[in-house]
């Protein structure tokens, strides 16, 4: 069958013995291994119009990939690539892009930098934009402009009726409002417009500290926190930097802890800001001060190079002295357990504030995110039992919802019982047969 979809589309189509099959389903997270019945290779949005009605008609499912950082493996059914829909378009004069689906925040912010605007993205600028947006999207400005999918000023989407719909606010607005953090099921993206910030300076960052100071800047950090400024988004993370050239010459073969901190404004009341945060301990490496907008992935410095991974996650409805000693105790420096890097991450602020006409984000109460990241195969194996028996001992501090970008291997999405219900009802609205 998939010889007819090819004559009803302009891009490869192709089975998991035709050549270029691998490269077409190939994921940044290696560890996916998609293998779906068929791939499309979508250059328009005619062609994902085109392999929608296809699986409509053949009795199956149908998903969509972009950059493939995460998500549950796609085994069987039609697979849409959308990476070559990849466009960016930026309007100086009203501070809105139109990005296609196969773009990755870091063609936005670079085709957005020179004109002073920045988009509310993700930390790492590999990561794709509208996996991200469709979750909601936690990142390095959450705490001062909040959820990024709170910026989507429209999104066209092809629907599990194989119909295209440009759904706003004004147009679809029940679907709209589920695209803004319904994650799943509800079309597949090919394009959305964003509103940027204007952003005319940028302090950030990061702070790292050696291990013997990781317990004490842990815990005046998360004091810090308690009445932090509400323009700027921090974060802890503990690495176990591997002995690699890559890594700059003071973290080589270090444990060490990175205060992570994005704050939009001038240096100087930047400096104000981070002074206690730098004086908690000795600084090991200080990499905090004015950022130009199109060096923003610096912040976090997250991986930008495909390879194996595992993460998982959650929200925490607050963070004190008493989770940190748990925290510590789990994940701590002295601690047995396999992880490469663990984060905690202070939000609230702008995120606990919906849009107009509200959206399906979920875990707007949340005070604090965690993850927890492993890089090497041979581990794999066992930190999904690590991970829950960490969530056990922090069932006093983690929240009812659970965001469907934090997850990971630590569970599905949690949403409320009223935004679950309003979102089956809008999946049966767009796709009654259950497509997608």
């Amino acid at each position: 069958m998939p010889h007819a979809l090819q004559q009803r589309v302009a891009g490869p189509v192709l089975t998991p013995s035709d050549d270029g099959y691998d490269d077409e389903v190939a994921t940044f997270s290696t560890t996916l291994g998609h293998r779906p019945d068929v791939v499309v290779g979508a250059t328009s949005v005619q062609d994902v119009v085109e392999a929608v009605r296809y699986a409509r008609e053949n009795g199956l499912h149908v998903a969509a990939l972009a950059t493939g950082h995460g998500g549950p493996p796609v085994r069987s059914g039609v697979l849409v690539g959308t990476r070559r829909l990849a466009g960016v378009d930026v309007d100086d004069a009203t501070g809105v892009a139109t990005i296609g689906a196969g773009a990755r925040w870091g063609d936005v912010v670079a085709a957005a930098a020179p004109f002073g605007l920045a988009p509310i993205a993700g930390s790492s600028a590999t990561v794709g934009v509208v996996g991200f947006l469709l979750g909601g999207g936690l990142g390095p400005f959450a705490r001062s402009h909040g959820f990024s999918s709170d910026h989507l000023v429209s999104v066209t989407v092809v629907t599990g009726k194989g119909e295209v719909v440009e759904a706003s606010q004004d147009d679809h607005p029940d679907l709209f409002w589920a695209l803004r953090g319904g994650k799943w099921g509800l079309g597949i993206v090919t394009a959305v417009r964003l509103r940027l910030a204007r952003m005319p300076e940028l302090y950030a960052g990061s702070l790292f500290f050696d291990r013997e100071h990781i317990e004490t800047v842990l815990r005046g950090w998360l004091a810090w926190t308690a009445d932090a400024d509400a323009q700027t988004t921090t974060s802890a993370v503990v690495v176990r930097f591997p002995p690699l050239d890559v890594v700059p010459p003071p973290l080589r073969g270090r444990t060490a802890l990175g205060l992570r901190v994005a704050r939009p404004g001038d240096a100087a009341t930047g400096e104000q800001v981070a002074a206690p945060l730098r004086a908690l301990a000795p600084v090991l490496l200080d990499g905090l001060g004015p950022l130009p907008l199109d060096q923003v992935a610096r912040i976090h410095n997250d991986p930008d190079r495909p390879g194996p991974s595992w993460t998982g996650g959650g929200l925490l409805t607050h963070a004190d002295d008493d989770l940190a000693t748990v925290w510590l105790d789990r994940v701590g420096p002295d601690a047995d357990h396999p992880f490469v890097a663990v984060e905690l991450r202070h939000v609230a602020g702008a995120t606990a504030q919906d849009v107009p006409g509200g959206s399906a984000v979920s875990g707007r109460g949340a005070g604090f995110t965690f993850a927890l990241v492993g890089l090497d195969p041979s581990t794999f194996a066992d930190l999904p039992d690590v991970g829950w028996a960490l969530l056990d001992a922090l069932a006093p501090w983690v929240a009812d919802e659970l965001n469907p970008n934090f997850g990971g291997g630590l569970g599905p999405p949690r949403w409320s019982e009223a935004t679950r219900a309003r979102l089956d009802e809008v999946r049966r609205t767009y796709d009654l047969d259950g497509v997608l």
